[in-house]
């Protein structure tokens, strides 16, 4: 007989208390369910029940069999699970976070794309720019810029970002430009306000040095369009990714306030939680962005 038969046999017995509902359960004979059982016993060599007029309990071996036997079965199931499922079209709710800034100005402009390319695709997407916790806050997949602090999750980078330094024309004719690191404490200086270290800047030296910048700064906010925003009226100096400054470093309305920098490179990725099998509404998304940011560079934005 069908090994996986027996075990499933024996265990809907030890779950159901009997042979009658083990039988219903399996849709077979009470006669077969027994038949199945006393040839697992047989095989083994050992008995796996105590039978008696009004009750089936499992034997203590029975009972350490039962726990292993179940464990293979709950496999089994999942392993047909996921053959199904990977055959199914990408559906269900998709839950997405995002940085703000570059959610409004990259994410959203081709979600429509994507939900017509898979209409059987809900999509929930939470823009903060707060670092979210992807398994305990219920979230499928993320969109994370810069290097990575959980190694537990799985990965896929989608293309890379430049952090500079800009600020607007009206600015540098005022205060003039920095000329070197330690010029930025007699800036006004322009930062994220929801950094968890605070209003520093890590920045790179024309000769390899690591440096950090910290400055109380003019104005501080949590969203870097609206930093953008400042620098280009003229505020002060912002540290922003090429995504959001690109246009208007193209366009005139900012310009790089230290050049002889070199350029700081942040990749950005989709990550999402760890394990073999990426469900199908998780990999249609990701192989979307990865096709939507193709032509995207540190500077192409």
């Amino acid at each position: 007989m069908d090994r996986l038969t027996e075990m499933e046999a024996f265990a809907n017995v030890v779950d159901q208390g009997g042979f009658t509902d083990a039988a219903k359960k399996m849709g077979i004979s009470k006669s077969a369910v027994s038949k199945h059982v006393s040839s697992l016993e047989a095989r083994l060599g050992a008995r796996l029940l105590n039978r008696t007029t009004r009750r089936v309990s499992p034997t203590e071996i029975g009972l350490a069999y039962y726990d292993r036997a179940r464990r293979v079965l709950n496999d089994a199931g999942e392993a047909d699970a996921l053959v199904t499922s990977m055959q199914s079209a990408p559906s269900g709710l998709l839950r997405i976070s995002v940085a703000t800034d570059f959610g409004v100005n990259h994410l959203s402009p081709v979600l429509s794309e994507f939900l017509a390319a898979y209409p059987d695709i809900t999509v929930n997407m939470v823009l903060n720019n707060r670092y979210v916790e992807l398994i305990s806050e219920g979230f499928d997949v993320a969109v994370r810029i810069g290097e990575l602090e959980d190694s537990t999750l799985r990965a896929r980078k989608l293309t890379e970002t430049v952090k500079r330094m800009v600020a607007a024309p009206s600015y540098v004719e005022r205060f003039g430009l920095p000329a070197k690191i330690d010029d930025l404490n007699e800036h006004k200086l322009l930062h994220y306000s929801s950094q968890s270290s605070g209003n520093v800047w890590k920045l790179t030296a024309p000769s390899g040095e690591k440096r950090q910048v910290r400055t109380a700064g003019w104005l501080s906010v949590n969203d870097g369009q609206s930093l953008l925003n400042a620098a280009i009226s003229g505020l002060g100096i912002a540290y922003l990714p090429s995504y959001l400054y690109a246009d208007a470093l193209k366009s005139g309305k900012v310009v790089d306030a230290m050049p002889s920098l070199p350029d700081e490179v942040q990749g950005i990725y989709a990550v999402y939680p760890p394990g073999r099998f990426t469900q199908p509404k998780v990999r249609a998304f990701i192989d979307f962005l990865v096709d939507s940011f193709a032509e995207k560079g540190p500077m192409d934005w």
